[in-house]
């Protein structure tokens, strides 16, 4: 009789905790949430102990856990899964993701030239570049307008020679024939050109 009576209570109890998950994913039900958090929180904390995690790993993965719940407590099909093999899916799942970052934290190579800071400039390369800036702008300053305008918008704005074409309502050609004018111009004010 005792495991007749166990087995009928144990149903009962997964139909309602079933029941209380479905609530929280359909009504967003805080005291559903509430019991579930109170019935599961402690063992999944324990469920992580167990697997060797630290006390305070453990209690902050049951916290992600039940964060993960409450979020995706609609998704809770019990069709497929009782409420406690499913959230203990998630648990399982949370450990191994931080588990598996955790390995990839420790398998970085700080002296991996990806992560070390770009080499500052020199004083003088920076004096160099800030002419060749003031050149470039002289140049560009020194072009007709309709010259100046196709090279902005291939440049700055990153335009093939037909967008600038259609942009500007003029026939492809026309376009060309005033970039490479422009870049002609260009050169010989840069000085690259004698």
């Amino acid at each position: 009789m005792t495991h007749d009576t166990d087995r009928r209570r144990s149903i009962s109890d997964a139909a309602r905790l079933a029941g209380l998950l479905e609530q929280v994913g359909e009504k967003r039900d805080a005291q559903a949430f509430r019991a579930l958090f109170d019935h599961f929180a402690p063992r999944i904390r324990s469920f992580l102990m167990k697997r060797r995690v630290s006390a305070a790993l453990a209690d902050d993965l049951t916290q992600d856990v039940m964060l993960a719940i409450w979020r995706r407590a609609s998704s809770f099909d019990a069709a497929r899964a009782s409420a406690a093999t499913w959230i203990y899916t998630i648990a399982r799942n949370a450990h191994i993701d931080h588990y598996r970052k955790a390995v990839r934290a420790r398998k970085i190579d700080e002296h991996d030239p990806h992560f070390q800071p770009p080499d500052q400039p020199l004083p003088d390369d920076l004096y160099e570049r800030a002419e060749a800036g003031q050149s470039v702008t002289g140049a560009l300053s020194g072009l007709p307008d309709d010259q100046r305008l196709v090279l902005e918008l291939a440049f700055t704005e990153g335009l093939s020679h037909s967008e600038i074409a259609e942009r500007l309502d003029l026939p492809l050609g026309t376009v060309k024939s005033r970039v490479r004018l422009a870049m002609n111009k260009m050169r010989q004010g840069l000085g690259e050109w004698k």
